[in-house]
């Protein structure tokens, strides 16, 4: 009998969805890049998945991110869980607060891998700190303009804060799609092989560029 992980588990095999079932799998970020890879990650079969964010749905967010008109002023987190439960019928951890260099340990650790969605240099730098000082696995993907990459820790530089504050920015949602599903096959890549790729990408010239880790 089919499954709702039909057409992943034909592609992947049994063993494979076994193994993405079981990973637990902390998101930084449920944002832009964050949300969409989170509904993304458990359509593909992530079930163990934690989201961390303190923000609420303000109404720029709707054309980038998976919330609608009605989520206005509710936590990123909790209606992202909500609506992956309400849509594939699977509950994910809602963590809707800060993540900060008092609680970072206690709200990371126990996870298989940590992803770094977050849309500013701060809360990257603590990610990436963290990471770097308890040997936790951690993967970042980031937007800049029509610029987009995923690095795991051992390669990545935080960015600068210059743009931390600002709301008006360029971004296209294309951009967006093409970054989580980088992100996804990069994840289901480690889980499943232990591979580790570096990627970019530049949505002018449609390019991907990979450098193996």
């Amino acid at each position: 009998m089919a499954n709702k992980w039909h057409h992943e588990q034909i592609l992947r095999g049994n063993e494979a969805m076994q193994k993405l079932a079981s990973t637990k799998i902390v998101i930084c970020g449920a944002g832009a890049i964050g949300s969409n890879l989170a509904v993304n990650l458990v359509r593909m079969g992530v079930s163990k998945l934690t989201l961390v964010d303190k923000d609420r749905v303000e109404e720029h967010n709707i054309g980038t991110q998976v919330y609608g008109v009605d989520d206005i002023g509710g936590m990123k987190s909790d209606i992202l869980r909500n609506l992956i439960y309400r849509e594939v019928g699977e509950e994910i951890v809602s963590l809707p607060q800060e993540l900060t260099e008092k609680n970072a340990i206690k709200l990371l650790r126990g996870n298989d891998l940590i992803v770094d969605a977050f849309d500013n240099s701060v809360s990257r730098k603590v990610v990436f700190d963290i990471s770097n000082q308890s040997n936790y696995v951690c993967l970042h993907a980031g937007l800049n303009g029509e610029y987009g990459q995923v690095q795991w820790n051992e390669n990545y530089v935080v960015p600068g804060d210059a743009n931390d504050d600002v709301c008006d920015y360029p971004l296209a949602r294309n951009l967006i799609m093409i970054v989580v599903a980088m992100t996804s096959e990069t994840i289901v890549r480690y889980v499943l092989k232990g591979e580790q790729k570096n990627l970019s990408f530049t949505l002018t010239d449609l390019s991907i560029n990979v450098d193996d880790h």
